[in-house]
């Protein structure tokens, strides 16, 4: 059975795909679970939903949040997750993914303090003065990804034949030094610090999707510090959270959104196996998961593959730039059972699950099925925020998600980022995006 868009009319349809495709997903109607409250590193959890970190593209040229920023975070603030992962903030200029890219610095902190409160009291004036979710805020620099001036910048970590093919990268774009690297831990520190002025409760330090600090973990060929060695390619992401730690004491969170496999051949991906890259090979992602359990990190946001490179690896879709070689269901399985792994192996760690929004209103209904199976603590949303920015409110209190509201995976959101457009969902919210779309995207 190859790629199928999504059709379904029942559940029991989904569960006969996916037993006839031999993939393993957990569907319950013990939707309840997912009101759970929890305790995570020292903070109580409202319950076991969360919004991904969404980027909007539509930050000020000077990195502070936007007017559409501000309504998407209210949007979600009001939609009742327990957790709001806030989308990637570069910590330095020239790591910005694109020029609306949110960039936090001493200047414009006064913005995000003003939105991290808002957020917090948007939040309880829908939803009570109990509710109180938990803010993360996303660091990142953007790497071979880069693209500050509307124009790429890439600054590599090290050199992916693959990746480098697939943006005609000459051999002369720059790779990091050792010390350059050094010098960047210090930023982090220092846009953490920020953070927490801000008002957030922890920082994500971003190490997904091949962004700089993903790239470093497969950086088997590169050599120095940073390169070859286990201990070498994790280093930048453990001294990070270490000074960070130091700096801020043991109450400020301190997180991070990992790649766990990133389906390019080994010795240029992550969590892959040697011989065959198209399967996983959890061993080096367990043993960096439990050396920042050591480290003080008490959770984590898994994900995989690369939206750039293998998107259907990252996020199944109806519609995208490729027709997939696999059916959507085997992706979400991949994402579900992959993390599970990682939750059943390091279960002391909070691990926020990802790959349910291809699901539609059925998507709830394994969500509950995860969380009772053990293969996370956390069950995360993104696509489906863009939407659907209230789907926590309604599986709470109308145990239930209703189909009309839901993403339809058909990646126009991606569409208008691509094409250097504010981005959000043209269906959904299409008093907004749609004519942002048509825009942006008028010429393919």
């Amino acid at each position: 059975m190859g790629h199928k868009e999504f059709k379904y009319g029942e559940l029991k349809e989904v569960v006969e795909d996916a037993m006839a495709l031999g993939v393993k997903l957990k569907f319950s109607d013990k939707l309840e679970i997912l009101s759970r409250k929890a305790k995570i590193d020292g903070f109580d959890l409202p319950n076991a939903l969360a919004v991904h970190p969404m980027e909007g593209a539509d930050g000020e040229l000077d990195g502070a949040p936007g007017e559409l920023t501000k309504r998407r975070y209210e949007r979600f603030s009001r939609g009742g997750a327990g957790l709001l992962w806030f989308e990637a903030v570069a910590v330095v200029p020239e790591g910005r993914a694109n020029p609306r890219q949110l960039w936090i610095h001493a200047n414009n902190l006064p913005q995000f303090q003003k939105l991290a409160t808002a957020m917090l009291q948007q939040a309880q004036e829908e939803h009570g003065s109990g509710h109180t979710p938990m803010l993360i805020m996303q660091l990142t620099h953007s790497g071979r990804y880069s693209k500050p001036y509307n124009k790429p910048v890439p600054i590599l970590a090290a050199r992916n034949p693959y990746l480098d093919a697939a943006q005609k990268l000459n051999d002369d774009v720059p790779i990091l030094f050792d010390d350059e690297l050094e010098k960047l831990e210090d930023h982090y520190v220092k846009a953490a610090v920020l953070a927490h002025k801000a008002g957030f409760h922890g920082v994500d330090i971003k190490c997904c999707h091949r962004y700089l600090n993903s790239e470093l973990l497969s950086a088997f060929t590169r050599k120095g510090r940073y390169g070859e060695t286990f201990e070498g390619r994790t280093r930048f992401l453990l001294n990070v959270v270490r000074k960070i730690k130091d700096c801020l004491g043991k109450d400020f969170i301190v997180t991070t959104r990992l790649n766990i496999y990133d389906a390019i051949p080994y010795p240029y991906g992550w969590g892959v196996d040697k011989a065959d890259f198209l399967q996983y090979d959890l061993s080096e992602p367990k043993l960096l998961v439990k050396l920042l359990w050591e480290s003080g990190v008490k959770i984590v946001n898994l994900t995989m593959g690369n939206p750039y490179y293998n998107p259907h690896v990252n996020r199944p879709y109806d519609k995208g730039p490729y027709t997939p070689p696999e059916h959507p269901l085997v992706g979400v399985a991949r994402l579900i059972n992959g993390i599970g792994e990682i939750q059943k192996d390091i279960p002391q760690m909070a691990v926020v699950g990802t790959g349910f929004s291809w699901l539609r209103q059925f998507s709830a209904s394994l969500a509950a099925g995860t969380l009772e199976d053990g293969l996370a603590t956390i069950i995360g949303y993104g696509r489906e925020s863009f939407a659907y920015p209230d789907f926590a409110k309604d599986i709470i209190k109308n145990g239930s998600l209703i189909k009309e509201k839901c993403c339809i995976a058909c990646g126009k959101c991606t569409d208008i980022m691509r094409s250097g457009g504010t981005t959000g969902c043209a269906i959904k919210d299409s008093k907004i995006y749609a004519p942002i779309y048509g825009k942006v995207c008028r010429n393919g």
